[in-house]
């Protein structure tokens, strides 16, 4: 197996050229002569690194003035606990989420436990193979926030529209998609993303939420599930996740100046895509993809083939080829490939012709 040819749906791929800064870094920063991996979060160095990683995201994803940027732990799983405990608890209102796979059924059974909580639309009846169309969302003008995950990486579904009402709270978890094409920050109140899909290396969890929506927030709260005491702290509240900041850091750079911004990645992210669905709907009584094709994303592609004992073929001649990563979520097994940003044009055309190829010997 090789580098260039990760497909895993997370931790996924990272580019190579932050591969081999991470590698000397790992050994010696040059501007420190120190392991990052024995740098202090209390640095000067690793204030810079917080700073311009800040900085980067801010111009890459277009943070408008008012929103906090923050470097968390605990990935979507804590967030999904933060964000009732914060705005959920005591209120005095529903909050609402679409239930559109196998990640956003996991938030509203947080939520449950500080207050009402309302699913507006629930995927499972049709597998989760599609989304909700806007006339099928009955949201309440009053509610505390809706919640709702951009693109679910088990069964390959990504939003191409933003729900919600102008006046209700918007949250979002954008973990699998966020920075693979721009985005208007301002439509939403809070964004989180766990870093292992797009951003770099599991362990820190970015957090972008609005001012005026923190000034809502229930108290008092466990301090490290409340986000102001990562305002205040400008993300050093405890320990840090040193090493996967930094790799962080070196991702929203590479994004910057080598792909040239996030509307540049867009156009790749579709060609990739383009070629893989493709190769799949060649010959879809073989290649079976789970979602519907309106409702498709670029990231995640979740598909089946004929048999069992054909898809175990399939994963032991990827592997031999030097293919990693392709097996599906334990929740719906299959197979799957993830073309995050780190995966290129031309690995996706490797795949596709494999696929091909596979196809014309098993079908």
């Amino acid at each position: 197996m090789r580098n260039e040819l990760n497909f895993s749906g997370g931790p996924g791929a990272l580019p190579e050229s932050v591969l081999r800064h991470a590698q000397q870094a790992v050994v010696a920063l040059p501007e420190t002569g120190l392991s990052v991996l024995g740098m202090s979060h209390r640095s000067s160095w690793f204030r810079e690194v917080l700073d311009e990683t800040e900085r980067n995201l801010r111009a890459l994803l277009g943070i408008p003035d008012g929103y906090h940027v923050l470097f968390t732990q605990g990935g979507s799983s804590l967030q999904f606990s933060a964000l009732p405990m914060s705005f959920l608890r005591g209120c005095g209102r529903t909050a609402e989420y679409i239930v559109s796979g196998y990640w956003s059924a996991k938030a509203p059974q947080e939520a449950r436990l500080e207050g009402d909580t309302r699913i507006v639309w629930d995927g499972a009846p049709q597998q989760y193979r599609r989304l909700p169309d806007a006339g099928e969302l009955h949201l309440s003008p009053d509610a505390a926030y809706l919640h709702y995950v951009s693109n679910e990486t088990v069964e390959g579904v990504e939003f191409s529209e933003t729900p919600g009402l102008p006046d209700v709270p918007l949250v979002c978890d954008m973990s699998s998609n966020i920075a693979s094409a721009p985005l208007d920050v301002s439509r939403y109140h809070l964004i989180y993303a766990h870093a292992q899909k797009n951003l770099g290396p599991a362990g820190v969890t970015l957090v972008i939420l609005r001012d005026d929506f923190l000034q809502r927030a229930a108290s008092p709260l466990p301090a490290m599930l409340d986000y102001r005491t990562h305002v205040q702290a400008r993300s050093v509240y405890n320990t840090p996740p040193v090493f996967a900041i930094y790799v962080l850091m070196l991702v929203t750079r590479w994004l910057r100046d080598e792909i040239g911004g996030l509307a540049a990645m867009a156009a790749l992210n579709r060609a990739k895509a383009q070629l893989i669905y493709g190769a799949l709907d060649a010959h879809p009584d073989f290649f079976r993809v789970h979602a519907l094709r309106p409702y498709r994303s670029a990231m995640n592609v979740a598909f089946q083939l004929p048999d069992a004992a054909t898809e175990a073929q399939f994963l032991h001649t990827a592997a031999e080829a030097g293919f990693a990563g392709l097996e599906g979520h334990r929740s719906i097994g299959g197979l799957r490939i993830s073309l995050y940003n780190a995966v290129t044009l031309q690995a996706a055309a490797t795949l596709a012709a494999w696929l091909t190829e596979f196809q014309r010997r098993h079908g």
